[in-house]
């Protein structure tokens, strides 16, 4: 679905404010006090009337003081009710984006990693957070706003013609200048704003991404060419901003005009037409038509801006449900909860493509044993990795079949079967929070002990000791303040405190000194124990125990067995044996 640029689109706008259906009473309330506030404008003008043309001129000051009264309590009423509606407008507007992000959120964590992959960080960022701050505006100055102002008008122009036809028709002689000039402000802010919105996701992408790559441009220098590519992002995204500010600098000096223009009519006509009808065309009536003028230009002018504000919103919604119609979802299609997981894991005839024009994977069939260990080599691109993410179903096979203990993973439930596989991967990604925090992904269940215990397995905890807060040391973004080993260990005692049945592991020890290697290896060897392992490794001194090995190439397997089998067949895993042997001598 494309975001919409009209103002009023009927599907975005009914979809908007269908999601305050939770809270109808508190809408219901905040349109009536709309409507009401509408009506008690106009009331104050007439009430004003009738005072200047009974107690001020016949000096009755007992009446003025009633009268003085009761203008002074419609005023304090009429500020309650501002207030109520105004509340609970924005309370509304509040509690809707809340839910919307949240919805958004859990969407976005249900992607598929191909959607992804193609989808700027900035961009997610833009649709989660400014976007959804726009759409709330929609229900605090949007549509009821708009119904409201419209109400007003209807309401005063009713009282203006029950007074005075021929006034009425002098005051409404400048509204058709009006309503072109509020059609051009319309368009000029709606091109501003549709730009701006545009910039602004550039603008977040580019800066999200360079802040995460800035080790990358700093090593290679690039400071002042990604300096330049950001001056002309900013520079466009003020532009924009530029546009639709002119667009208000001129509007509403040209409407303060018109009303000055109507305001003097009224007074050059109606003093005239007080001369030849002076008990018809009082002071009082032309006072309250002074005041009407004022109260009928206003909701005018405001209505441009009200249309304006609606269509952000429309153009912000529209852009968030196109997120939340993506259907490049992952869903649990399957349900089925086994007693237990013993860890057969195989692979039948499987075909897999990331797009339909280039297979990853042809044909591949393998298995393996409950408890037992396969490895998985091959050069750079030979659908090593594609295999680990259909096992976890990040993705979907185009043809064949991958089970575990028999049941077809997409019959199994999705959450049932990531909490039985723990992945380790070479990039390791931490999270801000303390060691223990990303040690435990944030589950509190998870005692310290049981933490700790984990740690000195696998050789982490007197490192982690030796921390200034030990455990409670807060880890910066991303754990760059870690080396890559220690963030690696943190990898694989993250997954020893999940308990998995199934471990895998991808290359987990490509990156790491040969003292980590040493300590992951310890720690490798009792994260195995008892368990199904799936290791992808380019390091073949990591897999030389492993019961089985599969050499795979251009998305086929061309050899398999132990690595003493292997290697009696001196094929690609011997030639690739014997070049890092020969590779390890010449450094020795």
């Amino acid at each position: 679905m494309k975001p919409a640029g009209k103002a009023f689109d009927p599907k975005i706008t009914r979809r908007i404010y269908g999601l305050a259906k939770p809270y109808g009473w508190v809408f219901s309330l905040a349109v009536f006090f709309t409507v009401l506030m509408a009506a008690l404008g106009p009331l104050r003008a007439w009430l004003i009337q009738l005072g200047i043309d009974g107690p001020v001129a016949t000096g009755d000051t007992e009446k003025l003081l009633s009268m003085t009264l009761l203008i002074t309590g419609l005023l304090f009423f009429s500020g309650i009710i501002q207030f109520a509606q105004a509340w609970m407008a924005n309370y509304i507007g509040q509690h809707v984006i809340r839910r919307l992000r949240v919805r958004v959120f859990s969407h976005i964590m249900r992607y598929k990693l191909g959607k992804l992959d193609g989808t700027p960080v900035g961009t997610l960022t833009t649709r989660s957070v400014s976007d959804l701050e726009t759409l709330a505006d929609v229900f605090s100055e949007g549509l009821v706003s708009i119904v409201g102002d419209l109400m007003q008008i209807i309401f005063i122009m009713l009282l203006m013609f029950w007074q005075s036809w021929q006034l009425t028709l002098v005051c409404l002689s400048v509204l058709p200048l009006l309503l072109f000039a509020g059609w051009i402000f319309k368009n000029a802010v709606k091109a501003s704003f549709t730009e701006t919105r545009a910039q602004v996701t550039r603008l977040n992408t580019f800066v999200q991404e360079h802040i995460q790559g800035m080790q990358i441009v700093q090593v290679f220098n690039r400071q002042k060419s990604e300096y330049g590519k950001f001056e002309s992002i900013n520079r466009a995204h003020r532009d924009a901003n530029n546009r639709g500010v002119f667009a208000y600098a001129v509007f509403f000096p040209v409407v303060e005009v018109i009303i000055a223009i109507s305001t003097a009519l009224i007074v050059w006509y109606g003093v005239g037409l007080a001369a030849e009808h002076p008990k018809e065309i009082t002071l009082g009536l032309l006072t309250a038509f002074l005041m009407l003028i004022s109260m009928f230009f206003r909701p005018i002018r405001q209505l441009a801006d009200r249309f304006n504000t609606l269509q952000m919103g429309v153009v912000a919604a529209g852009r968030v449900f196109e997120l939340l119609d993506e259907t490049t979802v992952l869903e649990s299609s399957g349900s089925k909860i086994p007693a237990k997981l013993d860890g057969l894991v195989e692979f039948k005839n499987v075909t897999f493509a990331y797009n339909d024009d280039n297979y990853i994977l042809n044909d591949i069939s393998f298995s393996v044993k409950p408890g037992k260990t396969l490895a998985i080599v091959g050069p750079t691109g030979a659908g090593k990795s594609s295999i680990i993410g259909l096992l976890n179903r990040f993705y979907t096979q185009q043809k064949g079949t991958i089970s575990i203990d028999g049941n077809p993973v997409d019959e199994l439930d999705l959450h049932w079967l990531r909490t039985q596989v723990s992945l380790v991967m070479q990039d390791v990604y931490l999270f801000s929070g303390t060691v223990k925090d990303n040690l435990t992904l944030f589950d509190d269940s998870i005692p310290l002990a049981e933490v700790e215990e984990a740690c000195k397995l696998a050789g982490l905890h007197g490192f982690i000791s030796e921390l200034q807060g030990g455990y409670n040391y807060p880890v910066n973004e991303r754990g760059l303040s870690l080396s890559t080993g220690q963030r690696q260990l943190i990898a694989f005692v993250r997954a020893m405190l999940a308990k998995p049945q199934l471990l895998i592991l991808d290359e987990a020890t490509s990156s790491v000194d040969t003292e980590s290697e040493q300590r992951i290896q310890t720690a490798i060897a009792y994260l195995m124990k008892g368990r199904t392992s799936i290791v992808i490794a380019h390091r073949l001194s990591t897999i030389l125990h492993a019961d089985e090995i599969l050499v795979i190439d251009a998305g086929k397997i061309i050899e398999q067995g132990t690595h003493l089998e292997l290697l009696q067949m001196k094929g690609s895993y011997y030639r690739l044996y014997e070049m890092q042997f020969d590779l390890i001598t010449a450094v020795a």
